[in-house]
C-alpha cells in the first residue's frame, strides 16, 4: 500500500461513513454557514429544574461498588472536602436544660472548624436505660429554620387539610419531629443550616457564589456537609448515645443534607430524606448545588450510596410527586444487588404540598422504630406537646454569648483559602511514597474536574470527507467524537507520502485554521514537520473555529450569579476542550500506523494542552506548550473559557500539570510558583524544560 494510502487510512478511524461536504475554505470540514453537528451545541445545558434528570444504575454489584466509590469522590471534590479538613477538637458547650413531658431539651454550640460554629438543640428522653440511639435532624428551608412557627393561619390550614392532628404540630412541625423521637427513646440533635436561626455570622445563600469561590471550591454544600459530619461526631461522642445506632432525617434542604451525609459517612444505619429525592428538580438553593456535584448523576444516585442500609423516603405534590415510579425503582435495583430491596421504601402523599407533616413523620417514626430497635408498639403515632418558644431554643445567652472568634463569611473564606494552600503545600512530594499521595489527591480531583484518562480506542468514532492536496501536502478532514455522546470535534490531517508514524497534534486558540497562512497554504513550520515525515493534526476545540453555535444553538452561557448552578450539571468549557484533545488522541493511538503522538499547544490553547497532559501523561510522546504566563488566579468572569472550579485549590496550572510526569514536557511562559511542578518531576522522573518567552513556530518545527 502506498504511504499516502496508509496516511489517509490512519486519519482517525476512517472506516466511518463519509460526509460529502463541498469545501469552502481549506481548513473547513463543512461549508461556511453550516451549523455545527456537535450535540453539545445543539442541545441545551442541563439545569436543576429540568423535568427529568435520568440515571441508570449498573447491572451488577461489582460495577455498582466501583461506580459508588467514584461518585463519593466526585461528591467530596465538588463539596471542597477532598481531602477532608482536619477534625479539630469540638469542645461543645451544652447548657440551658429544660424539662418537658417525657423529654428534655438543651442548647448546644461547637466549632466544626476553628471560628465556624454549629448551633442547635439536643433532645433527650426523660428516662433511658443504658445507651440510646442517636438521630441527627437537619432542617430545611422552612422560615426561621429551627424556630419555625407556621402562624395561626398556617396552622389552621394544616389542621383542616388533615396534615396535622394537633395544634402543636400544626404550629411547630419541625419541633414535633424531635419531640416524638425523644419520647420514643432517641437522643436527637436538631442543628441549624448555615445562616438560619442561631447560625448567623455566615450568610446562608450569599458570600460563596463568585468566581473566586469556585476556583477554590468553597461552597455552601461543603460547609453544610462538613457541619453535618461534625454534628455526627458530636452526637456519637455523647456518653448516653449508642454510636452503632444512629439515624438521620431531614426534609427539603434538610433532605439534601441527609442524603449527602449518608452518602459520605458510613456511621448512620438508617435514613429518611423527606421530600427531596427525585428525578425532577434537584434542589433550588445554592446550598444544594456545587460545581461537579451532579454531573452524570442525580439525587437518586446520591441516595443510592446509602445501600444496603435501610432508607425510606417521602414525596408530596411537588418535584417528588413521582418518587414511587421515578426514583424508587432505581433505588430498589441498587438495593437488590445486595439482596436487600425490601430495605428501601418510598411513599408519596399527593394530597399535600411540600412538607414534613404528621403523615410523613409517622412514616419515618415507624421506619426508625424498626431499624433503630426502639421496640415501640406500632403504628407509632405523633403525640401532642407544648412547643418551645424562640427564646427557649436560642443557643446564645448573656451567660453563653457567641464566641469572640466567630468568623464572618469573608473571614471564613480567608481561613479556608489559607488552609487549602497549606494542604496543597504539604502534598508536594519529597520522595516516591509522598508522590503516590500527591497523585491520589490531585489525580482524583483532576478526574472529577476534567476526565478519567484517555478513552479506549474502540470508544471513539470518526467520519471524514474526501482527501485532497494543498501545497503539495495531503489533506484529510472530518469529525471525531466519543461513541453515543454526540460530540463532533472537527479535524484536519496534513501528511506526505513519506509519513513515518509520528503524529503532531497541534492545538491553538484559533483552531485548526492556525495551521494555514492567509493564502490557505500550510504554514512554514507545518511544512517543515510534514516534510520530515511527520503528520500534523489540527482541531477546533469546542467554541472555536467551526465548533461554535449557529443560530438557535446553545451558547453555553454560565449563570453569573452563581456558576455552581451551571457546573453542578455541566462540564466547564475548559474541561470539554481537554476532553476534545483526549478524544482525538485516543482515535489517533487506535490506528496501528501511528507510533507516537506529540502535543503542541499554542495561542490561547496553552492551558488546554497543559491540562490534557495532566490527564494523559505519557500517552503523549512529548509535549510543547506555551502557557503565556497563564494563572487561574487571573480568571474573574463566570464566562471566561478558562474558568475551572477547583483549579486554585489543587495547585493552579503548575500543580495540576505536574501530574504529567514523567512525560517529556517543555513549557514556555510558565510563571508563578513552579515548585510543585519541579518537585514532582524531580521525584517522579521525566524531562521538564522551562523556557522563558513565547513559543515560536520555528521552535515547534525544530523539536
Amino acid at each position: 500500500m502506498p504511504r499516502f494510502a496508509i496516511a489517509v487510512a490512519f486519519s482517525l478511524s476512517l472506516l466511518a461513513p463519509r460526509l460529502n461536504f463541498a469545501d469552502e475554505g481549506v481548513s473547513r470540514v463543512a461549508p461556511a454557514g453550516s451549523p455545527s453537528p456537535d450535540a453539545r451545541l445543539s442541545q441545551p445545558l442541563r439545569l436543576l429544574r429540568d423535568a427529568y434528570h435520568p440515571w441508570a444504575p449498573p447491572q451488577n454489584k461489582q460495577a455498582w461498588e466501583a461506580e459508588a466509590e467514584r461518585i463519593r469522590e466526585q461528591l467530596l471534590v465538588a463539596s471542597g472536602l477532598w481531602p477532608l479538613p482536619e477534625r479539630t477538637t469540638l469542645e461543645p458547650v451544652v447548657h440551658g436544660r429544660i424539662e418537658k413531658d417525657g423529654y428534655t431539651v438543651e442548647k448546644v454550640f461547637f466549632a466544626s472548624r476553628p471560628g465556624h460554629y454549629v448551633t442547635g438543640n439536643l433532645y433527650r428522653p426523660a428516662a433511658a436505660n443504658g445507651k440510646s440511639p442517636g438521630v441527627l435532624c437537619p432542617h430545611g428551608h422552612w422560615p426561621n429554620g429551627r424556630f419555625h412557627d407556621a402562624g395561626d393561619d398556617g396552622a389552621k390550614q394544616q389542621l383542616d387539610s388533615g396534615a396535622e392532628e394537633f395544634e402543636s404540630g400544626a404550629h411547630a412541625p419541625v419541633q414535633a419531629r424531635m419531640v416524638q423521637l425523644a419520647r420514643m427513646g432517641c437522643v436527637v440533635f436538631h442543628y441549624d443550616m448555615v445562616g438560619y436561626a442561631d447560625s448567623q455570622p455566615v450568610r446562608h445563600a450569599n458570600g460563596l457564589n463568585d468566581v473566586t469561590a469556585e476556583l477554590w471550591l468553597q461552597n455552601h454544600v461543603g460547609l453544610q456537609t462538613w457541619n453535618s459530619m461534625r454534628a455526627l461526631d458530636f452526637l456519637a461522642s455523647l456518653p448516653d448515645v449508642d454510636p452503632e445506632r444512629i439515624g438521620v432525617t431531614g426534609s427539603s434542604g434538610g433532605g439534601t443534607q441527609t442524603f449527602m451525609l449518608c452518602a459520605l459517612d458510613d456511621r448512620p444505619v438508617v435514613a429518611f430524606p423527606a421530600v427531596m429525592v427525585s428525578t425532577a428538580m434537584q434542589g433550588g438553593c445554592v446550598c444544594e448545588n456545587a460545581s461537579y456535584l451532579r454531573q452524570g448523576i442525580n439525587n437518586v444516585t446520591i441516595a443510592a450510596l446509602f445501600a444496603p442500609r435501610p432508607m425510606s423516603l417521602s414525596g408530596a405534590n411537588d418535584w417528588t410527586i413521582d418518587i414511587e415510579t421515578k426514583g424508587l425503582p432505581e433505588l430498589k435495583q441498587v438495593y437488590g444487588l445486595y439482596g436487600a430491596s425490601d430495605l428501601v421504601d418510598a411513599h408519596c402523599y399527593p394530597q399535600f404540598g411540600h412538607n414534613y407533616n404528621q403523615v410523613a413523620r409517622e412514616q419515618m417514626f415507624n421506619w426508625f422504630n424498626r431499624y433503630l430497635g426502639l421496640e415501640q408498639a406500632e403504628p407509632v403515632k405523633q403525640t401532642d406537646f407544648e412547643p418551645l418558644t424562640r427564646e427557649q431554643m436560642s443557643v446564645y445567652t448573656d451567660e453563653h454569648p457567641l464566641p469572640d472568634d466567630a468568623l464572618t463569611t469573608d473571614k471564613l473564606r480567608e481561613v479556608m483559602t489559607a488552609e487549602a494552600q497549606a494542604s496543597f503545600a504539604a502534598l508536594v512530594p519529597e520522595n516516591k511514597e509522598a508522590l503516590a499521595e500527591y497523585r491520589n489527591v490531585i489525580g482524583t480531583a483532576v478526574r472529577v474536574m476534567l476526565d478519567d484518562g484517555v478513552p479506549a480506542g474502540n470508544s471513539v468514532e470518526s467520519s471524514h470527507v474526501e482527501g485532497s492536496q494543498v501545497g503539495g501536502t495531503n489533506l484529510m478532514k472530518g469529525y471525531c467524537g466519543r461513541n453515543k455522546q454526540g460530540d463532533k470535534v472537527p479535524f484536519v490531517v496534513l501528511v506526505k507520502d513519506n509519513f513515518n508514524g509520528e503524529l503532531v497534534l497541534w492545538i491553538d486558540g484559533a483552531g485548526k485554521s492556525a495551521l494555514f497562512d492567509a493564502d490557505g497554504q500550510p504554514k512554514a513550520a507545518v511544512r517543515k514537520l510534514v516534510d520530515s515525515g511527520k503528520g500534523v493534526v489540527g482541531i477546533d476545540l469546542l467554541m472555536t473555529g467551526e465548533a461554535v453555535p449557529g443560530e438557535e444553538q446553545n451558547e453555553r452561557k454560565v449563570e453569573e450569579g452563581f456558576p455552581g448552578y451551571t457546573f453542578c450539571y455541566n462540564r466547564p468549557l475548559l474541561a470539554e476542550r481537554v476532553r476534545d484533545v483526549l478524544t482525538v488522541l485516543a482515535a489517533s493511538l487506535a490506528r496501528p500506523e501511528i507510533r507516537s503522538v506529540r502535543l503542541v499547544a499554542t495561542g490561547e490553547a496553552g492551558p488546554v494542552g497543559a491540562l490534557a497532559c495532566a490527564v494523559a501523561g505519557t500517552k503523549f510522546a512529548s509535549a510543547t506548550i506555551d502557557l503565556q504566563g497563564f494563572s487561574f488566579a487571573d480568571v474573574s468572569d463566570a464566562n471566561d473559557p478558562n474558568l475551572l472550579p477547583g483549579a486554585l485549590k489543587y495547585g493552579d496550572i503548575a500543580g495540576l500539570t505536574a501530574l504529567a510526569a514523567p512525560l517529556d514536557l517543555t513549557l514556555y511562559g510558565a510563571e508563578g510558583d513552579l515548585s510543585a511542578l519541579s518537585k514532582v518531576y524531580e521525584v517522579g522522573g521525566g524531562k521538564l524544560t522551562l523556557k522563558e518567552g513565547a513559543l515560536s513556530a520555528d521552535d515547534v518545527a525544530s523539536r
